[in-house]
């Protein structure tokens, strides 16, 4: 069975299938936003499946409405710098409703249904605000400042709305930063949380259900993400949105219902590399910087069943420290000082000048070189044993990831065992850099290959019987 780390991350198998999401780059100042029309301000619910790439480092907003000169008055939905939904509402110089959990937002590989139901007319204050999170009301709260009895938020005002930004005026600040899905706005409608998900009748996973029958009101929306041309349109009628610094590339297929691997910067920290490397594009894109070494891991680890990644060599920098890798359980991604000498144990590498490390063993000139902007291919045998690497659509030593249990070419043969393998690399230098594509690139492609289960986008052809490394293969291939 394949095993994928964190099991929060797991996605149920069946039912209706989010097709896209949208990658939010908090560098790129990468937001959306519409101006709606006055209307209604006392009732609304918002829904957005959310995969976020740096939860725990700085505030990740996703909605909010602004003064168009200042914030004296708001209302937000946030991800604070701790982990914790804040949302809120504020008034020249007090907040009227102020609900944060007590529950952190912290797992950056993990995609999570946030719903907030608002209705400022209920009797009951604890009625008037409503948060659930993968289909539970949250009741633990560290801030409990429910709005008035019929409150008017500062919502529908003629004002910018904004999705993955604080935005008023020429300011903008404290962007979000990572993956959001099925976006949707009920203007006028406090909604149960079971008009958007259900529990799995085999599995008990929070999953979504088909949304698009809903009553979204006079200023509502619902963003699904399915035009790469347009990422703003609204999906259910014309509330659509401007999207600022968001472009094709930026829609993904990472979603609620097939969650792909990504870089995993919450173990890279863990693994010798400090503050070495800097994460952008979804937790795709790793760029070293200055103090040392940096270590990649990816989200997701297996130990059967065979899988493929492509990896863009945006910059070597040095060539003895752009590394990629395939580590076991036990090994870490690490490099000697300046001689460039591998002494990890449980893994194996290949290094820009062409040499093979397996463990502190060196092969020179093992496969070819390579530099800026080619593209490595890893291709993962578990069933046989069996590594292979790839430069540029052409395997190493003339490897055959086809070939089963010969391991023609392999980079590394090994006996087959239960043991766990990330994908991984290293980094050292200011500026070098790797993206990853583990199926959902955040690099244009310009041939478009999908393995044998049709998921994925790759540069090169996929050996047969190997996959894309997501929940959905990881159910029908692990």
């Amino acid at each position: 069975m394949s095993i994928i780390i964190p099991a929060n991350s797991a996605s149920a198998a069946g039912g209706y299938q989010v097709d896209n999401s949208c990658r939010f780059d908090d560098g790129s100042s990468a937001y959306m936003h519409r101006t709606p029309n006055a209307g209604n301000r006392r009732t609304m619910t918002l829904s957005v499946w959310l995969k976020g790439s740096s939860l725990a480092d700085g505030s990740n907003n996703v909605l909010g409405q602004y003064n168009s000169s200042n914030a004296n008055n708001a209302m937000l939905l946030v991800i604070e710098d701790n982990g914790k939904i804040m949302v809120w509402n504020y008034t020249t110089s007090a907040y009227t409703m102020d609900i944060r959990t007590n529950r952190l937002l912290r797992d950056n590989s993990a995609w999570y249904h946030i719903v907030v139901a608002v209705d400022t007319t209920q009797s009951t204050a604890s009625n008037r605000v409503k948060v659930y999170v993968n289909g539970v009301q949250e009741t633990s709260l560290s801030n409990e400042t429910y709005p008035s009895q019929n409150l008017e938020l500062f919502l529908n005002q003629g004002v910018a709305q904004n999705i993955g930004t604080q935005r008023y005026g020429s300011t903008v600040g404290s962007p979000f930063d990572g993956y959001m899905a099925e976006f949707c706005f009920i203007d006028g409608t406090q909604n149960a949380v079971t008009d958007f998900g259900e529990f799995d009748e085999d599995s008990g996973i929070w999953k979504p259900i088909d949304v698009s029958g809903l009553t979204f009101g006079t200023n509502g929306y619902y963003l699904d993400f399915e035009d790469s041309s347009a990422l703003g349109n609204d999906a259910n009628g014309s509330n659509n949105f401007t999207v600022n610094n968001l472009t094709a590339i930026d829609q993904s297929t990472d979603t609620c219902t097939n969650n792909f691997a990504t870089w995993n910067s919450l173990a890279s920290a863990n693994q010798n590399s400090g503050n070495n490397v800097t994460f952008s594009e979804g937790n795709l894109k790793a760029v070293g910087t200055s103090g040392g070494e940096g270590t990649l891991l990816s989200t997701i680890a297996v130990n059967s069943g065979k899988w493929y990644a492509e990896f863009k060599m945006i910059d070597v920098a040095d060539g003895n420290f752009s590394q990629i890798a395939l580590l076991d359980e036990e090994g870490a991604v690490k490099t000697n000082g300046g001689t460039g000498a591998t002494i990890s144990v449980g893994n194996v590498t290949v290094k820009p000048n062409g040499d093979l490390f397996v463990n502190e063993t060196r092969s020179a000139g093992w496969g070819p070189t390579f530099t800026d902007n080619d593209i490595i291919q890893i291709a993962i045998d578990l069933d046989n044993g069996a590594f292979y690497f790839g430069k540029n659509g052409t395997y190493s030593n003339s490897g055959n990831p086809e070939s089963g249990a010969s391991k023609t070419g392999a980079a590394y043969a090994f006996t087959v065992s239960s043991k766990l393998w990330f994908f991984a690399g290293g980094l050292n230098g200011t500026g070098s850099a790797v993206s990853a594509n583990f199926g959902s690139p955040a690099f244009a492609i310009s041939s478009s290959n999908a393995d044998g289960n049709s998921i994925g986008n790759f540069e090169y052809s996929v050996p047969s019987g190997y996959f894309a490394l997501c929940t959905s293969n990881l159910a029908t291939e692990g």
